[in-house]
């Protein structure tokens, strides 16, 4: 149940989450048209769409209901009511948030005999958007933060909730297949791999800090698919070859047959995908031996093929991503990251722009007019950082004389230059990390004093708008600081699905 069980008092918070997502849905709705929302009273017909969504089991939940929505619990009510109403003018807005529509989306994923794929630190999801985009299924995902899994389970209605498990690679591995009960064509991934600064010559990849890796190979010896993408920072370059041994010396029997991995690997630009950013990933491709000889493939030939793929497609710079989407202000009083409001925006608003989207926006929403728009709220700024943003122009860093009598360090040594940059409209976004939800100094708007929001992060990492991050404000940085890039996902999927 995508509203978990409302008996359960450990699920409040993510109850009272969902269920303030769907009234801000609602009164967006009613008003891009022109619609008030009336008071409702209880109904056999509210009854039953509180029931098909999963909010209740039973009428006698509804005192539950009641006592943890609150304030709340009226409001809600009278949106279901409107809902049922004027079901029309809402189209898909709602699916996600009901469990008897999430159904149905996942049935007519399964008719379609999508090759299948499951995804290890999933994070919010940006390797799935990308593969589900190419027509593929996710059977299985992972990730050990609530806040990803929240995000990763909403925005993914065609995978069951339960084959989204919140827990610790190293906890699931012995028994991962008892969460999957079909075949998978392809594993992905992207384990964290932090002790890359040593110089010695030792296999630094069995450096305890990387052990998740080692876990993620074991998760592919146990499910044994026909291909595994594994995505990882540049810096895992200095691995590389000790990475390829490994997948190199799996050697696992399945009903009387051997099973082995040819592997390779290669550094790519999302801006080859045409996303609007700069980033560059070290990516893995492995094949199973069986498939390599039926399809006559190696992983050099797959990368070339994704390389010829992209070559031609077109470049998408920071003004691409910024375009068609309300102006705000940066929050000048603490505390107002939660909080929505007009002027520094809303969780979730009114799409204004809906209709006049660019090539790039048309190319993450795939070709859809979206009318809601999520996590599009700027950032608090103090008085010392509004000043240094006003000042910066674009390309300008921490280095800049201009700002040099009012940086909040004793000494600008102990600064690094890029701890403030105005981006550079006319190029594309600097690379989007986690960091930013400790801070936004490196990601100054280049037209506006604030840092980029969430969700114009999530645009240069070609996230669709209708894709929505749960959890605190500052979290949401952080989701799609960690993700890989859709349309990037997307590209490489194109082609693995060929042989698949």
């Amino acid at each position: 149940m995508i509203f978990s069980s409302i008996k359960n008092t450990n699920n409040k918070d993510e109850i009272l989450e969902k269920i303030l997502v769907y009234i801000r849905i609602v009164e967006v709705i009613a008003e891009k048209n022109k619609a008030s929302i009336p008071s409702a009273s209880i109904s056999e017909t509210i009854i039953s769409e509180l029931k098909d969504m999963g909010v209740i089991d039973t009428d006698e939940d509804l005192p539950i209901l009641k006592n943890i929505a609150k304030d709340l619990y009226a409001r809600f009510i009278n949106c279901v009511s409107f809902y049922i109403t004027n079901q029309k003018i809402f189209g898909n807005q709602l699916d996600k948030l009901n469990d008897k529509k999430r159904k149905q989306i996942q049935d007519e994923f399964k008719k379609k005999l999508r090759p299948t794929f499951a995804d290890f630190f999933a994070g919010a999801g940006g390797l799935s958007c990308g593969f589900t985009q190419a027509g593929f299924r996710v059977c299985f995902a992972n990730d050990f933060e609530d806040v990803c899994v929240r995000t990763y389970r909403y925005n993914h209605p065609e995978v069951p909730v339960d084959k989204v498990v919140k827990d610790d690679i190293r906890k699931i591995v012995d028994n991962v297949q008892n969460y999957i009960d079909e075949d998978v064509d392809v594993v992905v991934g992207g384990p964290p791999c932090q002790g890359f600064s040593s110089a010695n010559q030792q296999r630094i990849i069995d450096d305890p800090r990387n052990e998740l890796y080692k876990y993620y190979i074991e998760c592919v010896k146990k499910i044994l698919p026909k291909f595994v993408v594994m995505e990882n920072v540049r810096g895992m370059l200095k691995v590389a070859d000790q990475v390829v041994e490994d997948y190199e010396s799996i050697k696992e029997k399945k009903n009387g047959v051997t099973y082995s991995y040819a592997v390779s690997y290669k550094l790519l630009n999302s801006l080859d995908f045409s996303v609007a950013q700069s980033r560059e990933r070290l990516i893995y491709i492995a094949i199973r031996n069986d498939v390599a000889e039926k399809k006559d493939i190696t992983p050099k030939a797959i990368f070339e093929e994704i390389c010829k793929a992209n070559e031609d497609k077109p470049h998408y710079l920071l003004r691409d991503a910024l375009e068609y989407i309300k102006p705000l202000d940066a929050p000048r009083i603490k505390n107002m990251n939660e909080k929505d409001d007009e002027l520094t925006g809303k969780k979730i608003d009114v799409n204004s722009y809906s209709g006049n989207e660019s090539k790039y926006l048309k190319l993450i929403n795939e070709g859809r007019s979206i009318p809601v728009l999520f996590n599009h709220k700027a950032r608090y700024v103090n008085d010392i950082n509004y000043e240094i943003y006003r000042l910066l122009n674009q390309g300008d860093d921490a280095s800049d004389p201009k700002i040099s009598g009012i940086m909040p360090y004793s000494n600008r040594l102990h600064c690094f230059k890029d701890k403030y940059f105005k981006l550079v409209a006319d190029k594309p976004s600097r690379t989007i990390t986690a960091h930013l939800r400790m801070d936004c100094h490196s990601h100054i708007h280049p037209y506006q004093i604030r840092a980029i929001t969430p969700r114009e992060a999530a645009r240069c990492q070609s996230f669709p708008d209708d894709y929505l991050f749960l959890g605190p404000y500052l979290k949401t940085y952080m989701q799609i600081g960690n993700a890989v890039p859709c349309l990037m996902a997307k590209g490489i999927a194109k082609v693995l699905k060929k042989y698949l």
